[in-house]
């Protein structure tokens, strides 16, 4: 008996099958759907990400983005405050297409993970919510999730402590894992070359590229957090295969100095491209 066909509208997913270049997303901080609406109608965006770890998204807010995220195509992707299984439950059960763990350190922290996101037999993921078919198009019955969904939904980690780092290809190896993201503020930070006004140092260049090294050895996907067009553009070139290309409060940063300065003709005062520098 062959074995259940993917669930459908997972946009990432799909790019992924597809390998044809870098798959471009967006990272949401600020809470409501129509701040969701307004990422996922990017142009040529595969996903957008909504950061329940750093940004101002509760439980409440979360629920919300992910219908408004895929209702307009792109996959919802989630990113939860920490490790917890009951937080990965809560995010696939509001539809997301996948979810991203912060922090790991561990290869048993990886397995748990997958653990905790896929059904029995692989894992001891609990069915019931009313909400996760709807988010995937044709809508599955509870039945076609329940067969599709551990081959259809994406486990991804990230890795930026140096605990991983020094675990990575054990950590890439893990079956389940889809993703190794990179999260390279933490990852500088935890192996002592801290990002500092935006300068990353040879030795987190080189950290980084021992991520990505050991995810195509594993036949893994890799991604990575940028702050510019042109960062993400060297990324894409290198060959990375998820790039997040703009954070919505930095995007709205970004786009405010001079603004008033314009209007009024004075000299514009400048500014910095966004938090992130």
């Amino acid at each position: 008996m062959p074995p259940p066909a993917l669930l459908q509208g997972c946009k990432l997913r799909e790019a992924f099958a597809r390998d044809q270049g870098a798959s471009l997303g967006l990272w949401q901080c600020l809470p409501g759907a129509n701040v969701s609406r307004t990422l996922a109608r990017a142009e040529g965006v595969d996903w957008v990400l909504v950061d329940c770890e750093h940004g101002n998204i509760d439980d409440a807010a979360m629920h919300d983005a992910v219908p408004a995220i895929a209702a307009c195509g792109p996959s919802p992707i989630v990113r939860i405050p920490d490790m917890q299984g009951w937080m990965i439950k809560r995010a696939l059960d509001a539809g997301a297409h996948g979810v991203l763990v912060p922090l790991l350190r561990t290869v048993d922290e990886a397995k748990s993970v997958v653990a905790a996101a896929k059904f029995p037999p692989q894992g001891r993921r609990g069915l019931g919510s009313p909400f996760s078919m709807e988010r995937f198009t044709p809508v599955p019955t509870m039945t076609e999730y329940l067969q599709r969904a551990n081959d259809s939904l994406l486990t991804m980690v990230q890795i930026e402590t140096a605990e991983a780092l020094e675990a990575v290809d054990e950590i890439a190896a893990v079956p389940g894992i889809d993703v190794l993201f990179i999260g390279p503020f933490d990852l500088g930070n935890n192996i002592g070359f801290p990002i500092l006004d935006g300068v990353m140092q040879p030795q987190l260049d080189n950290a980084i590229e021992r991520v990505f090294e050991a995810a195509k050895k594993a036949g893994k996907k890799c991604g990575v957090f940028t702050t510019s067009t042109e960062q993400a553009r060297v990324y894409a070139e290198k060959g990375y295969h998820m790039i997040s290309i703009g954070l919505d409060v930095s995007i709205l940063q970004a786009a405010l100095p001079g603004r008033v300065e314009a209007v009024r003709g004075t000299t514009a005062s400048g500014g910095k491209g966004g938090y992130y520098g």
